[in-house]
């Protein structure tokens, strides 16, 4: 399989022939996802279309090591773990593909990395140095090769005047961070940016008391004094993200797709507009498994975006306590 290809679409008309060599490879390479498509009685070489494809409980990734590659794993990407539950371990057996992932990802939204300021109020990487968004963060802040990027989730003093002054200096600027985080810098100070970015990543990781998301971004746009509120979708089982440049529509790169799954029969797939279980097709995952069934609620739309609606309550997908233990 040759990985920079797939990363290199640049449309969607190659996409579902790569989807089906990518499946084709893991369902012979991949021992845990080829036991689960042989429990549910599937034979791959019947497999012709994305949407007869069987998609891995994302909890798997709690319990098995998911690997599609022989290659020694150069970094295991973690969960915040947060809620005490058992972590998601991702291993990722080359590091490049993720990079290059992310990159163009970021490159194909947002344009060069070099023109923005970099602002995180994220922990910093020796903080959760297991999470693959610090990673990816870490090294966006390293590319836009400017001494005020950084982290600053304990320093919203210093924060909050950089941000000012970049704002007034008409230079462009991307504040990413938790929804907690983001929340304790508005009440900290009030501003009125003109330049800048304000991406949220989710979370309230039990600092705060959970909100839905057109309240979130309600009072972030008032704090902020902004339009909009950008938003990253991304987690430790994927290695691509999508992002939504406002009202929670999120798009993604061409090498990732979304699809959603009744939320009865996870083999049953909807249509637009329905509400449902979202999987994930991620061509980045070459190395692990692309096709992944999450426990996110959704919808997705004819204009190719998607929408999250929130998360299931207790996840029972069928097939999943085939190899839980």
């Amino acid at each position: 399989m040759n990985i920079s290809q797939i990363i290199d679409l640049n449309n969607k008309k190659n996409f579902d022939k790569y989807a089906l060599q990518t499946f084709q490879y893991q369902a012979i390479n991949n021992e845990i996802y080829a036991n689960f498509i042989n429990f549910l009685k599937v034979n791959p070489k019947t497999i012709d279309n994305i949407k007869n494809i069987p998609f891995l409980p994302i909890q798997f990734f709690k319990t098995h090591r998911i690997l599609s590659s022989k290659k020694k794993v150069q970094k295991t990407f973690l969960s915040s773990g947060t809620s005490g539950l058992e972590q998601s371990k991702h291993f990722v057996s080359d590091l490049k593909i993720y990079e290059k992932s992310y990159l163009k990802c970021f490159n194909q939204f947002y344009g060069n990395i070099e023109s923005y300021v970099v602002l995180a109020l994220l922990p910093n990487y020796l903080e959760r140095e297991g999470s693959s968004l610090i990673y990816m963060v870490d090294d966006l802040i390293k590319k836009s090769k400017s001494e005020k990027s950084g982290f600053y989730l304990h320093d919203l003093k210093g924060l909050s005047k950089t941000l000012v002054d970049l704002d007034k200096n008409n230079r462009k600027v991307i504040l990413i961070g938790v929804s907690y985080a983001l929340l304790d810098l508005i009440e900290f100070k009030k501003f009125k940016l003109k330049n800048t970015i304000v991406m949220e990543t989710g979370g309230m990781k039990g600092k705060r008391k959970e909100m839905i998301k057109e309240e979130l971004h309600k009072e972030l746009c008032k704090g902020f004094g902004v339009n909009e509120i950008h938003s990253e979708y991304g987690m430790t089982e994927l290695l691509s993200q999508a992002y939504s440049k406002g009202n929670g529509l999120f798009r993604t790169p061409p090498w990732m797709k979304i699809i959603i799954r009744d939320t009865e029969d996870s083999m049953t797939l909807l249509s637009n507009n329905k509400v449902g279980g979202i999987n994930v097709i991620d061509l980045a995952n070459i190395n692990s498994c692309s096709f992944i069934s999450t426990q996110d609620l959704g919808k997705t739309y004819s204009d190719d975006t998607f929408e999250v609606i929130g998360r299931f309550d207790s996840s029972d997908i069928r097939g999943c306590n085939l190899m839980v233990v």
